[in-house]
């Protein structure tokens, strides 16, 4: 096959970067052939409900709640959020921050799952009732605010989920209020967009599956009614979605964080189940290399106390997993199965694809350690299943990745229940230039703001905004696991070369160590933490204190480095953008050199009576 290079431009709104792709010889032809549109539209089925299951689906679901301790409990959850969401507020179209609709979206498709599955289940009318007064409110909406194409999508899917699954509740009236917002507003803003030179659809981040996945579940739910323009947003969105997919590719990572992993594989995975219900096919779609894998992504980015190694614009907790159970019971993934069954919200979706616990991770016999290629992600940790255990994670990625920081080279640490070094997360979307040209003055989003190094801090942004490095080795033996990265091209000119090892001594002591060869300035080493911070052993040995835990952090080498704390805030040489986010409860464990050349190495070691056990010998990278 010959290959080729094509630039992917890759932040949705304002902030122009680039990732190179390689794709097959056709030039952008898709890797799957797309039905013609007058094809796919022929292929929905005529019932309703379509989407997701069919009667027989809500009826064999009923029986599985009456057998199954686990959806009984799921379903007293979703009667208690039906009842509560009968006296809520009617949605309005208000753009809190000048932007996005997107919080009316996403309740409207909460509500959308909820009660109408609560009819489904229980016969009370009082649900459909209430949701027919939330969705005339919102079809006579001027708009699904397109400029913010996720709001359209996800109103869409709202829309057309209520119209499929209480199709026979509806009356004639009624139906064409719901088919009319669907298509005016929905569907025909889709097509626009479609039609256009550049947009989501071209792209190969979260709004590409987010909003193809909702276009295609209102096209297959008013497919029948309106087959021609149905037919083109099945077409468009079948192609479109190829080009997210491949992004999967070679093991299942996704590069904008296991939270945003959340946003987009659930809309990708609700779009093939809903293709597969309403049509009958999925048409290649879920063959697509690595996504047969993707389900332990955010499993091997979870750490002991459920905190994810959360890089990127990412939070430290899962977001939308429910996918995680069709993803399960697809490919055939027991421990997905696990994580989702005991993580998920018990949403509609997740007691559709509910089928069985799982197992978890160790029973299902996944290795300890993991490195994700082309996220260039390698976690590492002591044991599954055990919330004091000691986990690790470390990436060294490419900077043109969607939600991207200028974190290559940060690491987070779990050890005794807690988590000692953090990564801050993202900042206000909305602070000015945030997806634009202010975006590496934030001080979350510079290199100072990790736990990684910053070379000659004078010199400007503290790594190169189009960097792409990468994990050189990773081992993983029962006493001995490890990653070495080359974080060279994050410092550009700033040093000749720049390595960073990990590993994990006995399954219990962490290594971090830095080889530096001629760092044109001073080399600053940080680690931020929520813990207190005593320095001993002329302040070569720092002690970390957090909820009644210990951890010992200390300097192999050199002789000459000193531990120092810092406050988590930008250094005098950084620019310093007003309404960032405050730090005032992270310190910032520093080490800080000479430029030249360097060997930074640091122990971390749990305080948890067992005293030091023997490591291994000091030795440079190359002798890992």
């Amino acid at each position: 096959m010959r290959r080729f290079a094509i630039r992917v431009s890759l932040f949705p709104v304002v902030l122009a970067m680039s990732v190179t792709y390689a794709y097959s010889a056709e030039t952008s032809r898709p890797a799957i052939a797309v039905p013609a549109a007058e094809d796919l539209a022929r292929r929905i089925k005529p019932q309703h409900p379509r989407l997701l299951t069919d009667a027989a689906g809500f009826e064999a679901l009923r029986q599985r709640i009456a057998a199954d301790p686990v959806l009984k409990q799921w379903d007293v959850k979703l009667r208690r959020d039906a009842d509560r969401f009968l006296t809520a507020k009617l949605p309005e179209h208000v753009l809190p921050d000048g932007l996005r609709l997107l919080d009316t979206s996403r309740r409207m498709v909460q509500h959308s799952y909820t009660l109408a599955l609560a009819y489904r289940l229980h016969g009370d009318r009082r649900y459909v009732d209430h949701l027919w007064q939330e969705l005339q409110t919102v079809a006579k909406f001027p708009d699904f605010n397109p400029r913010h194409f996720l709001d359209t999508a996800e109103m869409t899917h709202a829309l057309a989920l209520a119209y499929d699954w209480l199709y026979d509740q509806w009356s004639d009236s009624q139906r064409e209020t719901i088919r009319k917002a669907i298509v005016e507003l929905g569907l025909k803003a889709g097509m626009r967009v479609y039609e256009s030179r550049g947009g989501w659809h071209r792209d190969v981040h979260n709004w590409n599956q987010v909003c193809n996945g909702g276009l295609t579940i209102g096209a297959l739910a008013v497919g029948d009614e309106e087959p021609q323009l149905c037919g083109k947003i099945l077409h468009n969105a079948i192609t479109s979605v190829q080009l997210a997919m491949q992004s999967y590719a070679p093991d299942g990572a996704w590069g904008e964080g296991p939270g945003y992993w959340g946003y987009a594989t659930s809309y990708n995975v609700t779009m093939l189940a809903c293709l597969e219900s309403a049509t009958g096919s999925d048409f290649g779609l879920a063959k697509f290399p690595g996504f047969d894998q993707t389900a332990l992504f955010p499993l091997y980015m979870t750490g002991g106390g459920d905190r994810c190694f959360n890089f990127a614009d990412c939070s430290e907790r899962l977001g939308r997993d429910d996918c995680l159970l069709w993803l399960g019971r697809r490919f055939q993934l027991p421990a997905a199965t696990w994580l989702g069954a005991a993580t998920t919200r018990p949403t509609a979706a997740a007691m559709i694809w509910y089928q069985s616990p799982g197992k978890d991770p160790a029973a299902a016999g996944l290795p300890l350690d993991k490195y994700w290629r082309n996220v260039e992600a390698v976690t590492l940790r002591s044991g599954w299943n055990d919330p004091q255990a000691v986990f690790v994670g470390v990436q060294a990625r490419s900077h043109a990745f969607n939600h991207e920081h200028l974190d290559i080279g940060s690491f987070v640490l779990d050890a005794l229940g807690q988590r000692w070094a953090v990564d801050l997360g993202a900042d206000d979307y909305n602070l000015p230039g945030y997806f634009g040209s202010q975006r590496y003055d934030y001080y979350r989003l510079r290199a100072e703001g990790h736990n990684t190094l910053v070379i000659d801090p004078a010199a400007g942004p503290d790594q190169d905004p189009k960097a792409a490095c990468g994990i050189r080795r990773f081992a993983s033996d029962p006493d001995w696991a490890f990653a070495v990265a080359d974080l060279t091209d994050a410092y550009g000119t700033r040093a000749k070369r720049v390595e960073r090892g990990v590993a994990l001594v006995d399954r219990r002591t962490l290594i971090v160590q830095d080889e530096i060869e001629g760092a044109r300035g001073a080399i600053l080493w940080f680690m931020h933490t929520p813990a207190s911070i005593q320095l001993e052993n002329g302040d070569r040995r720092a002690l970390l204190t957090l909820d009644g835990k210990r951890l010992e952090a200390r300097i192999v080498s050199p002789e000459s480095a000193r531990f120092e704390v810092r406050a988590a805030e930008p250094l005098a040489t950084s620019p310093h953008p007003s309404k960032q986010k405050g730090n005032g409860n992270v310190r910032k464990l520093t080490i800080r050199l000479p430029g030249g050349d360097a060997l930074l190495s640091v122990a971390f070691i749990p305080r948890d009576g067992q005293g030091d056990k023997p490591t291994r010998k000091f030795q440079r990278l190359a002798g890992w």
